[in-house]
């Protein structure tokens, strides 16, 4: 099932939020030296409590590295804590880079104390060796419950599979080991997973780490080739690599039209699309 293919690339999507952190989110780069390089200034504003870094602006903290044309670090003074950091904005051909992934950006801005990220612009992607996630609208990280959100025509692209929703959320959490994992991840509105031999399309696409199920809702249509089944709910173990295809009943009566399920197969289709050309 290609759903499986996209879930771990929806972890390079916490790297908008990977130069700054919540207090309470694990971070090893957290304690290391942060060192802003510029080439035309660096400024510090005492009364308005901010610095201000400009033009080919390069931060970096342990393994991970934030480029902008502009960066802003607002702060707060306090006697507990000293300097505190609440806000960093970046601006301009924004890169956010670690040794296994990379976001692209026009604009970047990280609230430390909501541990709340957002990256916009016009060509926003998050690459990884193997993967491209793209977005129309925002991609957003909470470092805080480990919600990441890929909003507005969101693509997955992974060797020959390709993801297509509204919007696609996945959710981490932490292991004993300190290590990020998915725990869930959702595709809603006008999905479409297609790979080299099959198109799925259906409302909404949801699947459970820990059941290891994915399943489609919605107006559900499997196609291979000219061989299609549709019905209101599809279903696949990855565990067992078994599917199933549900019509609407009363508890799944708005997920499509009618209640049965219904199949369309053509004697002597080849199974695989490409060879049918």
């Amino acid at each position: 099932m290609v759903m499986k293919k996209f879930l771990l690339g929806m972890v390079l999507l916490c790297s908008v939020g990977g130069v700054a952190y919540a207090q309470n989110t694990p971070n090893p780069d957290r304690n290391k030296p942060l060192e802003i390089t510029a080439d035309e200034s660096l400024e510090w504003h005492r009364n308005e409590q901010y610095f201000r870094a400009r033009k080919n602006v390069v931060a970096t903290q342990g393994g991970t590295t934030l480029k902008a044309a502009l960066l802003t670090a607002k702060y707060k003074q306090t006697e507990k804590s000293g300097m505190d950091i609440h806000t960093i904005e970046a601006r301009g051909n924004v890169q956010i880079l670690s040794a296994k992934s990379k976001a692209y950006g026009d604009v970047a801005v990280y609230d430390v104390a909501k541990g709340y990220a957002v990256m916009t612009g016009k060509n926003l992607r998050a690459v990884s060796e193997d993967q491209t996630i793209t977005a129309r609208d925002k991609f957003q990280y909470w470092a805080k419950t480990g919600r990441v959100e890929a909003i507005g025509a969101a693509k997955a692209k992974r060797e020959g599979d390709t993801l297509e929703s509204d919007k696609i959320v996945a959710i981490f959490t932490t292991d004993k080991n300190g290590k990020r994992v998915l725990h869930s991840l959702e595709a809603v509105g006008n999905v479409t997973i297609t790979t080299p031999d099959e198109v799925l399309k259906g409302d909404k696409a949801t699947y459970s780490a820990q059941t290891s199920i994915a399943q489609i809702h919605g107006n559900v249509r499997i196609a291979r080739g000219p061989n299609t089944l549709n019905g209101a709910r599809g279903e696949v173990n990855l565990k067992t690599n078994i599917s199933k295809i549900f019509g609407a009943d009363n508890q799944n009566a708005g997920e499509g039209k009618g209640g049965r399920v219904s199949g369309v197969f053509y004697p002597g289709s080849n199974l695989n699309p490409k060879n049918d050309e």
